[in-house]
């Protein structure tokens, strides 16, 4: 399997009440062209990392603040757009990127049409891999065990935990992107993640998931455990 392969593979993913950012789109919400943005960014994040990456961190699932329109595990639009603190789009591309979400949704709150959707999530696990772990951009690879984004029914500006037949065609998604990198160790944040993970047979080591106040948890963890 190549990287195009790899692609394809995702795209070709459907499911009921699940949002795939690289085949779906919603007019409502984001621009005419926003697939084809989302899958060039996923293009670039994996191709400036294969070889290269030294870890890969897993989480549950892609959420409407990040990956939803970053197309990005982990990532969010302002870090695209240069309007992060802490990571720009140098560091996620290696160019500048641009957004997916409308500007004139008036679905959106005015501080995501003026500067994208940020992700809290996103914002702790890239800065604790930046700073607290001392990685390089490109010595990390982040991925979600469900790489899709699970929404409520009826609500596509909503998160919800990824069911179990979902967990496991994650698994197989998460099975192909290890065959593009070759074996590496495998951090999962959350316990979705690591169940899955382990009961696969997979060797991890389970990070606390940064969200409802484990930042500082997962932040310490992740440095302990990258000594």
């Amino acid at each position: 399997m190549d990287l195009n392969q790899f692609l394809t593979g995702l795209a070709g993913y459907q499911g009921e009440n699940t949002f795939n950012p690289w085949a779906d789109h919603d007019e409502r919400y984001e621009i005419e062209n926003a697939v084809a943005i989302r899958r060039k960014n996923l293009e670039d994040y994996l191709a400036l990392r294969l070889g290269k990456a030294r870890i890969l961190l897993i989480a549950e699932a892609c959420g409407y603040q990040g990956g939803h329109f970053s197309g990005i595990a982990m990532t969010c639009e302002r870090m695209l757009l240069d309007l992060h603190p802490v990571v720009d789009s140098a560091m996620v591309l290696g160019h500048q990127g641009n957004r997916t979400s409308r500007k004139e949704s008036p679905l959106l709150k005015p501080i995501q049409q003026a500067k994208g959707f940020n992700e809290p999530t996103d914002s702790v696990v890239w800065s604790a891999c930046l700073e607290e772990a001392g990685l390089g951009p490109n010595d990390f690879l982040l991925w979600n065990i469900f790489p899709f984004h699970p929404y409520k029914k009826g609500n596509l500006l909503t998160n919800r935990t990824p069911a179990d037949d979902e967990l496991a065609a994650g698994l197989a998604c998460t099975r192909s992107l290890l065959s593009l990198t070759g074996p590496l160790p495998i951090f999962a944040i959350g316990k979705k993640s690591e169940n899955t993970l382990t009961e696969a047979g997979f060797s991890v080591t389970g990070l606390r998931h940064p969200a409802n106040g484990g930042a500082n948890i997962f932040r310490s963890q992740l440095k302990e455990a990258l000594k």
